[in-house]
């Protein structure tokens, strides 16, 4: 990668001028700035913002990069890094990835090409291509999913045993036949929260049934669809292990449209503790996940290898979620 000095040795100047030119400094002979500017080019030189910016005393950046803003999850970790932030006197550049592989790609090359101080991230599955932070030796920490591909800090829930606790309280309020709406295949996430319901079902003496599992994205339309897969079956799934907040919009907004109440016809735990979850008649039962806890401590793991350069020995926190029992899984014959 060129440096600094292959400019101003390719353009015949100092250092010293070569950054007035790049800063567009007036004190600079416009010859001289022109030849800078033909040496950028022809080197490919991209100068270091973060630098700059630190030079400037100006507030430094953190990049965020997260799967869906519009999911309440997200947005409480998005809070909590902000804070967290905030407070260090750093900025936070929101990055929504959509789920997208190759948009998450763009932000990590965004990121990396503007030398920010370091990035959070959810992965949108474990193999996500990260090598341009890598390679700039850019500090990394993932939240809520693991990332394989590269050797850095995570803060996680255990999404598995939070599924089997939702498990088997269904099965102890006596639903039968528990189904499963789970997101989509390699997202760490899902596959836990899948794996999480079959230990349930395993420590009810119950065998898995696949045909009362969907998988979708973790959005409102997928639960919707999933939801009219299953709850419009000849021997439909009594009560329902539902992956996020948002699915379970669109798996309430099936079960009005078909006359299903939760808890009469058919239990109902989703994963997150939504602001509406209580507002709903009868109220949302939930996996409840310390969302703004989670941003908090990523923000403050990534600080911490910022200012050890990278010294530091990466390590994974597993945080512990809570079952909130509410009344869309309380048996009722009413």
């Amino acid at each position: 990668m060129a440096t600094i000095s292959d400019v101003a040795a390719l353009a015949g100047v100092s250092t010293a001028t070569v950054s007035r030119a790049l800063n567009g400094k007036s004190t600079v002979d416009p010859v001289l700035a022109e030849r800078v500017a033909r040496a950028v080019e022809e080197l490919g030189y991209t100068p270091n913002g973060l630098a700059r910016s630190l030079r400037r005393r100006e507030t430094a950046v953190l990049a965020l990069i997260i799967s869906d803003v519009e999911n309440p999850f997200f947005t409480a970790i998005a809070r909590g890094v902000e804070d967290t932030a905030q407070a260090a006197g750093y900025s936070v550049m929101l990055c929504n990835s959509d789920e997208n592989t190759a948009k998450e790609r763009r932000y990590v090359e965004v990121a990396a090409q503007e030398r920010l101080a370091g990035v959070i991230m959810s992965p949108t599955t474990g193999d996500s291509d990260v090598r341009p932070l890598t390679t700039h030796r850019t500090p990394i920490v993932t939240v809520d999913r693991r990332l394989g591909s590269a050797d850095c800090d995570a803060v996680l829930l255990d999404s598995r045993a939070a599924a089997r606790e939702a498990v088997r309280h269904l099965v102890s309020q006596g639903y039968q036949r528990i189904g499963c709406i789970a997101g989509p295949p390699g997202v760490t996430t899902a596959d836990d929260r899948l794996d999480g319901y079959r230990d349930g079902l395993r420590d009810a003496g119950r065998k898995y049934v696949a045909k009362l599992v969907r998988r979708c994205d973790f959005r409102e339309t997928g639960g919707r669809e999933a939801a009219t897969q299953l709850l419009t079956k000849p021997d439909p799934p009594d009560a329902l292990l539902v992956s996020s907040s948002t699915m379970s919009v669109g798996v309430l907004q099936v079960m009005a449209e078909l006359g299903l109440r939760s808890g009469r016809d058919v239990g109902i735990v989703s994963f997150d503790d939504a602001p509406w979850a209580t507002l709903i008649s009868p109220a949302l039962t939930v996996v409840a996940q310390p969302a703004h806890a989670m941003g908090q401590l990523a923000a403050r793991l990534l600080l911490d290898h910022i200012a050890d350069a990278g010294s530091r020995a990466t390590t994974t926190t597993t945080m512990a979620a809570q079952l909130i029992i509410r009344g869309s899984s309380t048996r009722s014959d009413a």
